[in-house]
């Protein structure tokens, strides 16, 4: 009896291309732009295949940045020994995150307000034009 046994999972062998990658994004999107950039001045393929592949894969516009600023929160969790001192991080922790949560929920509501007076300059336009139309 024969046993064939599956190759080693990219996950446990990475290539160099998501090394590079786990690389770049550990330093954050100031990397992929300067990468992006220097692609461009070197050889604007390069630049520009940056550019469709950090659009694609959503790197320009994803909160990346919250889940690493989440791994350094865990390790600045840590006990410094000083209680006090370890009481005052950890309150002024929480309230930058509160405030960070009611600024994005304010930005969340401004967003619709926009989008609400938009719709209703549409819908106010589009019965002026219909009553023009029925006038003539």
């Amino acid at each position: 009896m024969t046993t064939v046994t599956a190759p080693a999972s990219s996950a446990s062998n990475p290539g160099w291309f998501s090394k590079t990658e786990a690389w770049m994004d550990d330093r954050g999107k100031g990397a992929w732009i300067a990468a992006m950039v220097l692609g461009f001045i070197f050889f604007w393929p390069v630049g520009l295949a940056l550019l469709f592949y950090m659009i694609w894969s959503k790197r320009m516009f994803n909160k990346s940045c919250s889940s690493r600023r989440m791994a350094r929160s865990m390790h600045t969790m840590r006990s410094t020994g000083n209680s006090a001192f370890d009481s005052y991080k950890a309150d002024t922790l929480r309230r930058l995150e509160e405030e960070q949560t009611n600024f994005e929920a304010f930005l969340e509501r401004l967003r619709e307000a926009k989008d609400k007076a938009e719709f209703d300059q549409f819908m106010d336009e589009r019965a002026k034009s219909g009553k023009a139309d029925a006038d003539a």
